[in-house]
């Protein structure tokens, strides 16, 4: 009697792990049931799509054109306040869109830096803007910008990354100082990272359980954000936010819980191998971040610039992790880009 009890509880306890661990099914835009599709989409190769935005001058007229890849729990539809006037004394043609999962874009369950590097090119060649772009990767959005420096540098007319995500388990850091910088954070996010990057298979169910917290920006908790992050985010709610309803409507697990494994697996290349794409000084490599940023820990970014003395390194006195929110800095972030200033 005891055996078939011990194995159907046995069964049992497997049949729920397995439903625990594996993710839904997404809503895949325009398919039966999903969201509809609304905005233009590109077809890849593989057969996914990817929704885009389009803003600034006519990509026809443009002196510079730039991809803008959105960060953690975004979309195309993030607003940045650039100046109209600078827009268009620099001739300006941005490119936004959804990355895989995100939005109205496909998901993509092979999703990675090399797959994001390789989205952002053929996307560029669908819509023929030209041999050469800029890219500027916000957030999360820096690891499929340093994919587009390792994978496509020859495409790059130059890069910016804004805030820009880490990995604490990069092999160029020194294990003492990615051990110091992850402990700044708050301990539910230090565990939700080690889960992505040790036991990914776990990562839904870590994400989806109760018993916990998992994430801090997923939870509510505003301590993560300094003074100048929470002005912002009071001013941005009180104002529309167009898209925002969009960004996970395929499903979590397919939009944010994907872009954090993606990041936090395991690279093909390390950042401080890579050359510097711009030898002859033909474009610039800029990174930027808020001295007051309590979601980023500034040590391992500093470390990487002071690895690649290519690198421009700027740190923002009084300012937080939503730095990109202020418009005189989104300026300042395009003519150092553009006119390296």
């Amino acid at each position: 009697m005891i055996v078939p009890v011990a194995i159907a509880l046995t069964v049992g306890l497997l049949g729920w792990a397995y439903q625990a661990l594996k993710p839904p099914p997404p809503k895949i835009c325009g398919s039966p049931g999903g969201p509809p599709v609304t905005s233009p989409r590109v077809k890849l190769s593989d057969g996914r799509h990817l929704a885009y935005r389009e803003c600034g001058v006519p990509k026809e007229e443009a002196k510079h054109k730039i991809i803008v890849v959105h960060g953690f729990d975004s979309s195309k539809d993030l607003s940045l306040p650039f100046a109209q006037e600078l827009i268009e004394e620099l001739s300006i043609y941005f490119l936004f869109f959804d990355r895989a999962g995100y939005g109205e874009s496909d998901p993509y369950p092979s999703r990675s830096v090399k797959s994001e590097a390789f989205d952002i090119q053929e996307l560029a060649d669908k819509l023929q803007i030209g041999s050469k772009f800029y890219v500027i990767g916000i957030s999360m959005g820096a690891y499929p910008v340093w994919g587009c420096m390792k994978y496509i540098p020859h495409r790059l007319s130059g890069a910016s990354l804004v805030v820009p995500f880490v990995h604490y388990w990069w092999p160029c850091v020194p294990a003492n100082l990615s051990r110091e910088s992850l402990s700044t954070l708050p301990v539910s996010d230090q565990w939700a990272f080690r889960v992505a990057y040790y036991a990914p298979w776990l990562f839904h169910w870590w994400m989806t359980q109760k018993f916990f917290p998992s994430l801090s920006v997923l939870c509510g908790n505003t301590s993560v954000f300094s003074r100048t992050d929470l002005d912002m985010l009071k001013k941005l709610s009180e104002a529309p936010s167009v898209g925002q309803e969009k960004i996970t409507q395929q499903g979590h697990h397919e939009s944010l819980y994907r872009d954090i494994l993606a990041g936090y697996a395991k690279w093909e290349f390390d950042p401080s191998e890579l050359k510097n794409p711009f030898p002859d000084n033909e474009g610039s490599f800029h990174i930027w971040r808020g001295c007051e940023d309590k979601i980023i820990p500034y040590k391992l970014n500093r470390y990487i610039a002071e690895k690649l003395p290519w690198i421009h390194y700027h740190e923002v006195p009084g300012y937080g992790h939503l730095l990109f929110l202020e418009s005189h800095l989104c300026d300042a972030i395009l003519k150092a880009l553009l006119l390296r200033e």
